[in-house]
């Protein structure tokens, strides 16, 4: 039996708000279960999220329930092709009354930022975010402005086959923390869907859907600080690394996870055992994460891509070989 812990009753309490936040989302989103505890997960790790999926599987409106559920500044940038970088951080403005320039802030000037369909505005433009996603901060005419410690990007994209996609960089990809994949419904999940939104064509206004808001900076913040004491044991660290430098190794893949990688598969596995009950990292908690964490990092070899490979199987043969620790 595991000693009880300083922490126990922190861990308890974020147990208990994460199952009334899933039982809230789950009411709105059906089928999508996976996908909230990753998102749950990246809000405790301070991770941004990459939602992927065909247009109609409810991307945006799973972003916009989640930001419900939380006591944060909310805003939401559209992107375009057409969009500007200047639309999405600000600009300096002048006032010609007091002579002066103004800022006039973007939406990033927010806690839980929405960029819809990230994919669909030019590399130039999806830039305006590396900066933020990196250090909370953007700089503008040389001045840097800090976001605060809560700055959360949630990110939807189509998949980069359908037309008018615009590739996101590999150092944009490397800033999210998830990238998870919304695959349509299975048939009891879409029938309930169709149960429960099947009166109207657009998608349903959140506010209106009464969500209450069922946690604050303040309780996230003393999360985030509970998922920082977890033990990480040696064996963990030695088992976090090797499944890094395996895929650098693999001659499946042109480019292997990165050291960022690591921390953040480190960090993301913490949060998973604090949304377990546990103050302690196991196996499990690193391979159930490995491929969102690390499949948007790792670049497929020519020739496994010319047989039809994906880096989900790729990670999965790794970890099938990789020793787990006991």
């Amino acid at each position: 039996m595991t000693p009880p812990v300083a922490h126990e009753i922190e861990i308890a309490e974020i147990q208990a708000r994460a199952a009334l936040i899933r039982q809230q989302i789950a009411a709105i989103v059906v089928g999508q279960a996976d996908a909230v505890d990753l998102l749950l997960t990246a809000l405790l790790a301070e991770g941004h999220v990459l939602l992927e999926g065909v247009p109609g599987t409810g991307k945006t409106l799973l972003a916009q329930t989640f930001a419900a559920c939380l006591s944060l500044r909310f805003g939401r940038v559209q992107f375009t092709p057409d969009l500007m970088p200047g639309d999405v951080i600000g600009t300096n403005l002048f006032n010609f009354q007091t002579n002066q320039f103004v800022l006039t802030p973007g939406p990033i000037f927010t806690d839980l930022l929405l960029a819809d369909e990230i994919n669909r505005t030019p590399p130039k433009t999806q830039a305006a975010l590396l900066q933020a996603m990196q250090e909370r901060t953007v700089t503008i005419d040389g001045k840097h402005y800090p976001l605060g410690a809560s700055f959360l990007v949630v990110a939807t994209q189509n998949p980069i086959e359908q037309e008018g996609t615009y590739p996101l960089p590999e150092a944009q990809l490397d800033r999210f923390l998830f990238k998870i994949r919304i695959d349509v419904p299975d048939r009891d999940a879409e029938r309930e869907m169709v149960r429960l939104h099947g009166h109207r064509t657009a998608s349903p206004a959140v506010g209106s859907l009464a969500l209450a808001p069922l946690v604050d900076a303040g309780f996230i913040a003393a999360a985030r600080a509970t998922v920082a004491k977890v033990r990480l044991s040696e064996p963990m660290v030695d088992y976090i690394v090797d499944l890094a430098r395996a895929t650098r190794k693999s001659p499946s893949l042109a480019a292997g996870a990165s050291p960022r990688a690591c921390i953040m598969l480190a960090t993301a596995a913490r949060a998973l055992a604090v949304l377990a009950g546990r103050d302690y990292v196991i196996p499990d908690d690193v391979q159930s994460l490995a491929r969102p964490v690390l499949a948007h990092r790792v670049v497929l070899a020519p020739g496994a891509e010319i047989e039809g490979h994906a880096a989900d199987d790729v990670l999965a043969r790794i970890l099938e070989t990789l020793p787990v620790p006991r």
